[in-house]
């Protein structure tokens, strides 16, 4: 692209070298996890965690490398507590009032959830792509993974519906997915 005044032109190729660069590092990264998570002891967990829609490698090796062995949690209210995702509440005496996420815990592994819950905006399906990530996983976890797949596709539209912030909803599809998330990695067992 051309632009018509050369400080724009300027600025563009900032902003497009720039881009370039981050797709590089991005590329990096992603080679040398590639490289390292095979001979990691959550390796397994990690495999799994991507039978979800949404949470494909980088998402799981984040998840798993902030959180460890997330089987350390006895209930997954407890693991949403950790990660934040959980609503502040104001209470005295008879009166209860929720607030916003605690936002207390581990942030890397929050956003992972967060981003990830983007996915379940659209209908419930089984693309190609995590057909392929589905091959690789036990019965069970697949049957989980389903059972997200339709309950958070469904929560989305009917809190959608109700008129929710689409960030609210998409904060309580996140908490929802680590409960999945939990159940899953209850499953694969870890090597120690």
């Amino acid at each position: 692209m051309v632009c018509p005044r050369p400080a724009q032109q300027i600025v563009f190729q900032e902003y497009v070298s720039a881009v370039t660069q981050q797709q590089e590092r991005q590329e990096r990264v992603e080679h040398a996890l590639a490289d390292a998570v095979p001979g990691w002891r959550l390796a397994p967990v990690v495999e799994a965690l991507q039978a979800l829609r949404g949470v494909e490698f980088t998402g799981a090796v984040i998840l798993m490398a902030e959180l460890g062995d997330i089987t350390r949690f006895d209930t997954p209210r407890k693991l949403m507590s950790y990660l934040g995702l959980t609503p502040s509440e104001y209470s005295t005496g008879e009166r209860r009032r929720q607030g916003g996420i605690t936002k207390a815990g581990n942030g890397h592994a929050r956003r992972a959830l967060v981003e990830g819950a983007w996915a379940y905006r659209f209908p419930a399906k089984v693309s190609r792509h995590l057909q392929l990530r589905l091959e690789k996983v036990s019965p069970e976890v697949q049957a989980i993974s389903w059972k997200a797949q339709v309950r958070l596709c469904r929560r989305y539209r009917q809190l959608s519906g109700r008129g929710k912030h689409v960030n609210q909803v998409v904060v309580a599809i996140a908490r929802e997915m680590a409960a999945f998330a939990w159940a899953i990695a209850r499953l694969v067992p870890v090597a120690a």
